[in-house]
């Protein structure tokens, strides 16, 4: 039998999921293939819409080797395994005459324990274990989520929180389920036999293609211990999130309350010296802990020094005796001793890596109003981690909406341990980054519009101007505001103040409702705007008329006494690099990136992506922060993007009302009359608008794009519609000419303002 091409394939698997082949989809596929043939690595930018699932899951079935996806969302591991990959498999059958096994895999706790469950959890206070259903009373919310889940365990087949629905509380989670360093083993476990985290690994063993998530992807490559299955290929999506998760994994903290929690756990497990030795360790180093500043620490203070050598001795005799002192009186002395054996390691693991001093390692400390003060420590960088362990034995590609940063790869290859691309050498990973593009025609979706006459930000100061600019802007837009902001603190005063002022457009902000339910009640009605920080820059998505101007209130640089980032920055000034280029400028480019990507969700957006900072106008850097965005139509003109704001509302109110009268759930109702193909809104269609700002409603939710409703309605959105400014290469002497001039990107233009 002839086996089948890659169009082929890709052509069946679309059409399974009810989609379009799209041509930067079919580039991808076959870059994929290219690459996992010879064995080398790729780099995809794929810009929203083009299907990247399938852009890489069909050549990667078609491969027949075993494959690892990492991804850095929930969201995103669901769709694979519920709708990609079962439609995928099913649609390719026919063709390769094999249906592959899949399956996923995610961390240990992420799995009912069922040990726990039943036989209950070690006690920090008491000998033993304590019965957490008998301990919370059944009408408090710990209690019902607790019979909640022992219901769930009887009927569950993967025991996999996130199947759990609704989701139960982390304080409740943490009841029913272990680390991988509290497991007893399945061979120790008397319900080892029934171990869901087990049964998922034997599940992964077996399947040809195994998702998992980045951070698990991060502990199989700095344990050492494999984690994950062998296999031949590796794909990265949402990569630009990689660094900062293997980041987060490198990671370790020593606080007061995790040190004392481990002294208890430890205490009637070991002989009373070694149990003393660690309580005064404990009680020195909290002592520091009180009087700590945040910030840095470039060399560790010699009283610290001294704590912490106390601290790691200490938790090194009670690991070396926690094993040979027995209790009789304390209940499953093995879950309490792994339990408690785990705490120790931790605060020993954390306090060797500090006192050893890596140059290579940053150490700073850190204050919160709540929880108090922390010390931490962190890897430089991990690019050299991940080109040796991530890069080595096997084709990785790597892929993301925003990898492509001023214009190229190098800038995430770098933070990848990747040399620039076409570097030969022997130990040096061979790469090639390929940018698809997007479906979506952005010049004619969105303006980039950048308020150019406001002051320079400053750091933590008030912006009265900026606040009256976003109350315009909001105005204009009829709500439909998503406002990213670079610190919660700026977010909360935005909110307070934009509250009192136009209370006609109420303001959702973040940490007042959980994430879901505010971009819930974000996509339920267009007056609304949602205000927030970092997870709203990459976490949401809504398309339609509910998101049409999505503003920045600055260029979201790093604090610049973030300890991490600045010594980061530092490092390559040392080097004799710009530090601010390739760690500051490249982290804002990526977030920025991120957040303009809100706006254009489906082919039928329009809207303004607004940064209230002129230093993208005026810097030098702002050309390469530009060139990190989607390619929107550019302006600093803020009475023009106020009538495109307002024509773009008047058009999603037509079409809402006009869903309105249809029944709400439907189509608007077509016009008396055919309306100009540039106010038509098809996802099946090219648009064919002369610029952006003069486009025709969004459909609502549930409705497929259709055309406007009645004609004076496509005649007010004309007239409210604002075509760019004049050119500056219109002379006087072709004013009266016949032809209207078009700039060189192509956008007519009227007469000339006096």
């Amino acid at each position: 039998m002839t086996k089948p091409s890659l169009p082929e394939l890709l052509h069946a698997a679309v059409t399974a999921v009810g989609g379009t082949e799209r041509p930067g989809q079919v580039a991808m596929a076959e870059a994929v293939e290219e690459a996992i043939d010879d064995g080398s690595h790729l780099l995809v930018q794929a810009g929203t819409g083009t299907g990247k699932s399938l852009g890489y899951l069909v050549p990667a079935l078609a491969h027949g080797e075993r494959v690892v996806v990492a991804t850095a969302t929930l969201a995103l591991q669901r769709q694979l395994v519920e709708r990609d990959l079962p439609r995928t498999v099913e649609s390719l059958h026919p063709l390769l005459r094999r249906r592959p096994e899949f399956a996923m895999l995610k961390g240990r706790s992420n799995y009912l324990c069922l040990h726990r469950l039943h036989e209950g959890v070690p006690q920090d206070e008491e000998e033993g274990l304590f019965d957490q259903f008998e301990a919370a009373a059944p009408t408090s919310k710990l209690g019902q989520d607790l019979l909640r889940v022992r219901d769930w365990a009887d009927e569950t087949e993967t025991g996999d929180r996130d199947d759990l629905t609704p989701g139960i509380s982390d304080r409740a989670w943490a009841q029913v389920s272990v680390s991988s360093r509290e497991c007893l083993g399945a061979s120790k476990c008397a319900y080892g036999a029934e171990c869901f985290a087990e049964m998922a690994r034997e599940r992964a063993k077996l399947a040809e293609v195994v998702v998992t998530n980045h951070a698990l992807l991060a502990i199989d490559a700095i344990e050492g211990a494999p984690v994950l299955p062998q296999h031949e290929v590796l794909i990265v999506d949402e990569a630009h999130e990689l660094v900062s998760r293997v980041t987060g994994v490198a990671t370790g903290e020593l606080t007061p309350g995790q040190v004392n929690r481990a002294v208890r756990r430890a205490a009637k497990l070991v002989n009373e010296k070694a149990a003393d030795q660690l309580q005064t360790a404990a009680e020195g180093f909290e002592r520091l802990m009180e009087l700590a500043l945040p910030g840095r620490l470039e060399e560790i203070p010699e009283d610290l020094g001294y704590a912490l050598m106390a601290l790691r001795d200490a938790c090194r005799t009670v690991i070396s005796g926690i094993g040979a002192t027995r209790d009789k009186s304390v209940q499953d002395e093995d879950a309490v001793r792994k339990q408690a054996l785990a705490s120790v390691e931790n605060v020993h693991d954390v306090a060797e890596r500090i006192t050893n001093g890596s140059e290579w390692d940053v150490v700073w400390y850190e204050r919160h109003d709540r929880f108090g003060a922390s010390l931490r420590v962190a890897p430089m960088s991990v690019s050299g981690l991940l080109r040796e362990k991530l890069f080595a034995d096997r084709s990785v590609v790597l892929t993301s909406a925003t990898l492509k940063l001023g214009g190229d790869f190098n800038g995430v290859g770098a933070s990848l341990g990747l040399a620039p691309e076409g570097t030969e050498g022997d130990d040096v990973p061979q790469w090639k980054g390929i940018d698809v593009g997007s479906p979506f025609d952005y010049r004619k979706q969105g303006i980039l519009y950048v308020a150019k006459h406001l002051a320079r930000p400053a750091r933590d100061g008030d912006r009265a101007d900026m606040l009256d600019e976003l109350t315009e802007l909001i105005q204009a837009a009829g709500g439909r505001t998503l406002g990213l902001f670079s610190s919660m603190r700026g977010a909360q005063l935005a909110a307070e103040e934009l509250r009192s002022r136009i209370p006609e457009f109420p303001i959702l902000l973040q940490g007042e409702e959980t994430l879901g339910e505010l971009i819930k009640n974000f996509a339920a009605d267009p007056k609304t705007c949602l205000f927030g920080t970092l997870s709203l820059w990459q976490g949401v998505d809504v398309p339609g008329p509910s998101c049409q101007l999505v503003v920045m209130d600055k260029i979201p640089f790093p604090r610049p006494d973030d300890p991490l980032m600045s010594a980061r920055q530092k490092a390559v000034e040392d080097a004799g690099g710009n530090g601010f280029m390739a760690v500051a400028a490249t982290h804002a480019a990526l977030l920025m990136a991120q957040g303009a990507g809100r706006l254009v969700r489906a082919s039928g957006d329009r809207g303004v992506v607004a940064v209230l900072d002129q230093r993208l106008a005026t810097a030098r850097y702002g050309s390469y922060l530009k060139a990190s965005l989607p390619d929107f139509w550019f302006t600093t003109d803020r009475n023009q993007v106020r009538k495109s704001l307002a024509a773009i509302d008047a058009a999603a109110q037509q079409t809402e009302d006009a869903g309105a009268v249809g029944g709400g759930g439907g189509p608007p109702p077509p016009p008396t009359a055919p309306a100009s193909p540039e106010l038509t809104r098809s996802s099946d269609r090219p648009r064919t608008a002369q610029g952006p700002g003069t486009g025709a409603g969004v459909p609502g939710p549930g409705q497929r794009a259709a055309r406007l409703g009645p004609p004076d309605a496509v005649r007010a959105v004309r007239r409210a519609a604002v075509r760019p400014p004049p050119c500056r290469g219109w002379s006087r002497r072709r004013r009266g000419s016949a032809r209207r001039p078009r700039c060189a990107a192509g956008a007519t233009h009227g007469r000339p303002r006096a």
